[in-house]
């Protein structure tokens, strides 16, 4: 049997509608919160978010409000908000709540000021006796493909099982399945270095490289990762698995991403040039890329890869001539 808890999910655009799609699926006592009226109108009244999902049908059991103080009726908060909100989120919700919730973190990146995980960031935000557990849901997952019901698996990360247990039974259905890991600090940095390494994956397509030059780059794209995280206190369990391999896989192989898309762009003008011109979105590869960069020269991580996408980003140098000189690097032996 599921748990039968109400889940308050702050964020109606196409991540948090899709997990409370997941939840409303499974009968649970589900809330979307959002702050544009239309859209919130659009989900009760016609089962619709067309701003993101067209006309495919929700389930009649999901509904959405938006009153941000209705969360203090609610046994789980979800935020499935950008990265760069997601502090700020958890603040204004904080001075609402009258009780313990527990808080699912459906996002994926770092704070944008201080650059820690997010994590730490909102469980310091966030009061004590307001937080009975903290969990990150996090893996290759695209939105557009939940809501369809297309096959997902993601996980569900913290330290208390016995609640990760209960989450676990209650998001898993016939079509999203969900892990438990107890790994915050390699789920965080394997969700927000992949970015990085996805800009690299478009940027070889862009440049008409082909499979071979992808193999390679995801391979030794998850090397950098998990040796940065393992610098950190990660467990490289972590990175061989769904939040590490999988969403690494996904992000690299598809147009679905936006920073794979940026990568893209700057590939075929071998510039970065021409996407800062066109860009109107937050590309979250881009601000991870500075600051894993900056942090690995002063850690003495090596990071060739990284270190690569920085130059192209940051310092107008040209991607055809970055990658010949990746391949010209010292010859060595494979190490991981």
């Amino acid at each position: 049997m599921s748990m039968k808890k109400k889940i308050f999910t702050v964020g109606s655009g196409s991540w948090g509608t899709a997990l409370a799609a997941v939840l409303a699926d499974n009968k649970q006592d589900v809330l979307l919160y959002g702050r544009n009226s239309q859209e919130i109108d659009d989900i009760n009244r016609n089962h619709h978010n067309s701003r993101y999902f067209n006309d495919l049908t929700l389930p009649s059991n999901l509904t959405a409000t938006n009153d941000l103080s209705q969360c203090c009726d609610y046994d789980i908060i979800m935020l499935a908000v950008p990265s760069t909100v997601c502090v700020q989120t958890a603040a204004a919700i904080d001075k609402l709540l009258h009780k313990p919730a527990i808080f699912i973190n459906a996002a994926k990146g770092f704070h944008p000021e201080t650059f820690c995980r997010l994590s730490e960031m909102i469980t310091e935000t966030v009061s004590k006796e307001h937080l009975s557990a903290y969990f990150a849901l996090s893996g290759p997952s695209f939105a557009e493909e939940v809501i369809q019901k297309q096959i997902t698996t993601v996980n569900i990360v913290g330290k208390k099982q016995n609640i990760a247990l209960e989450l676990q039974k209650m998001f898993s259905n016939d079509y999203f399945r969900v892990y438990r890991n107890n790994d915050l600090i390699g789920c965080e940095y394997a969700a927000g270095l992949k970015n990085v390494i996805a800009i690299a994956s478009g940027i070889i397509n862009g440049l008409g490289l082909h499979d071979n030059a992808k193999a390679s780059l995801i391979t030794r794209g998850l090397s950098e990762i998990s040796r940065y995280g393992l610098a950190h206190g990660a467990e490289m369990s972590t990175f061989m698995g769904l939040c590490g391999m999988g969403d690494l896989i996904l992000t690299c192989s598809s147009f679905t991403s936006r920073n794979f898309q940026a990568g893209y762009i700057i590939g075929k003008n071998n510039s970065a040039a021409a996407f800062y011109e066109q860009n109107r979105q937050t590309v979250e590869g881009v601000e991870a890329c500075k600051i894993i960069y900056r942090k690995s020269v002063a850690e003495k991580i090596e990071m060739p890869i990284t270190a690569a996408v920085y130059q192209v980003l940051f310092e107008n140098k040209r991607p055809s001539d970055i990658i010949n000189s990746l391949m010209h690097r010292d010859l060595k032996y494979e190490i991981y």
